[in-house]
């Protein structure tokens, strides 16, 4: 990978200079304003300083082809949503669509700079071992100190040791002995970019109706989720939305839910089996999305999961989709547990609530490589429908190497 800084005046110019030298397969790794000191801070402006990558297999846009072996369709995977195609915007802590959200975390503030921190531990170790010439460096091979100081940053963000050690044994091997910090940690970024992979979101297609199903415990805010998601549509989208909720346990969910769509003036249908489903399927024929919420199941109960698995199965493949609801606030083996449960029964996807009760979001990056479930959306307050949008896997990414 060849990594290159570029400044000029504006974000844009920066990101045109990148492409004009490194081609349009390269990719945007961190963006930063630079602003004037002393004296000279009156009289100039602030520059912006972008740092781009590109794969050294993909050949500069400015030169001439050389005769080599070209490189293998796996090599040269680069995820779309790491391209900037346009003038990019601020980038939020997660997408919805198109439309950008600000997210309550500070983020991008912290991450200025991704390499600063580990620059300050290097610089610290190497000042510490001076200082004590009898204490035996923990590496002395710089790349597996830079690495391994990396390893640790995942580890206190809470991501499973498994899961790091896949991330650094994946890397390593194609590292050069003499590789800078900026070759590790850009190589490390992209790999856990890579492994998130593209959120699998909604979509509203086809003549008939989409019929989506939202599973999970108790408490974990699917009624509230459905709302948000619903209410995208029905404004953003135009959509022709229905809701209809099985959850006939809690009078509270039902009550909800029907504010909810009382407010959006979405129909509402209430019902106890299968068969008044396929009822609501045909009460519906002519919408496009129907959300239904289920009753909170215990992961440990398989009766109450066939329950689910049967109302969920009159509904043809085809012609539906499942999200599995998770907060991420939930302890890692709960949420094991839970998604164990669940993935017996059906295919799902993933949505993970609550994300402003958390320090933490290795969970999220855990629960997606024990399940390979596709990520979706996230939610971060209870605002309705402010407070979601999809998962955005280079902010993830950001998050996970940056501190605590």
């Amino acid at each position: 990978m060849i990594i290159k800084k570029f400044q000029a005046n504006t974000e844009t110019e920066a990101i045109m200079l990148a492409k004009e030298e490194l081609g349009k397969d390269a990719i945007v790794m961190n963006i930063k304003t630079i602003s004037p000191r002393g004296i000279y801070k009156l009289f100039r402006k602030p520059i912006v300083e972008i740092t781009a990558a590109v794969d050294e297999n993909i050949t500069y846009k400015n030169e001439k082809p050389k005769a080599v072996t070209p490189p293998t369709p796996q090599r040269k995977t680069i995820l779309p949503d790491i391209i900037y195609d346009e003038e990019p915007k601020d980038r939020p802590f997660y997408n919805f669509g198109n439309e950008s959200v600000a997210a309550p975390s500070a983020i991008e503030l912290k991450l200025n700079n991704l390499q600063s921190l580990l620059e300050k531990q290097m610089n610290d170790k190497e000042k510490d071992t001076q200082e004590k010439p009898e204490a035996k460096p923990m590496e002395t091979n710089k790349n597996l100190a830079c690495i391994q100081l990396i390893y640790n940053q995942l580890i206190s963000n809470e991501v499973d040791e498994k899961y790091a050690n896949q991330i650094i044994t994946e890397i390593e091997g194609t590292l050069k002995k003499d590789a800078s910090m900026d070759n590790i940690l850009a190589s490390i970024y992209q790999k856990i970019i890579l492994k998130l992979g593209q959120p699998k979101t909604i979509q509203v297609i086809g003549n008939t109706p989409k019929f989506v199903f939202f599973i999970g415990p108790t408490g974990v805010g699917k009624t509230t989720t459905i709302a948000k998601i619903a209410s995208k549509f029905k404004v953003n989208e135009k959509a022709k939305v229905a809701f209809v909720t099985a959850d006939t346990y809690r009078i509270a969910a039902v009550e909800q839910l029907r504010t909810y769509a009382n407010i959006l003036g979405i129909p509402l249908k209430v019902v106890y089996s299968g068969e008044e489903l396929k009822q609501a399927k045909e009460e519906f024929s002519d919408f496009d999305i129907v959300f239904v919420d289920t009753a909170g199941r215990s992961h440990r109960n398989k009766e109450q999961r066939d329950d689910i698995e049967a109302l969920i199965n009159t509904i043809s493949e085809a012609e539906r989709e499942i999200y599995l609801v998770l907060s991420a606030t939930t302890k890692y083996r709960d949420l094991v547990k839970t998604t164990e449960a669940y993935s017996e029964i059906m295919d799902y996807s993933l949505i993970f609530t609550k994300l402003d009760e958390t320090s933490s979001i290795g969970n999220l990056f855990n629960i997606r490589m024990l399940t390979e479930a596709p990520l979706s959306y996230a939610t971060f307050g209870q605002n309705v429908p402010d407070d979601i949008s999809r998962v955005d896997a280079q902010s993830i990414a950001k998050q996970l190497l940056r501190g605590q």
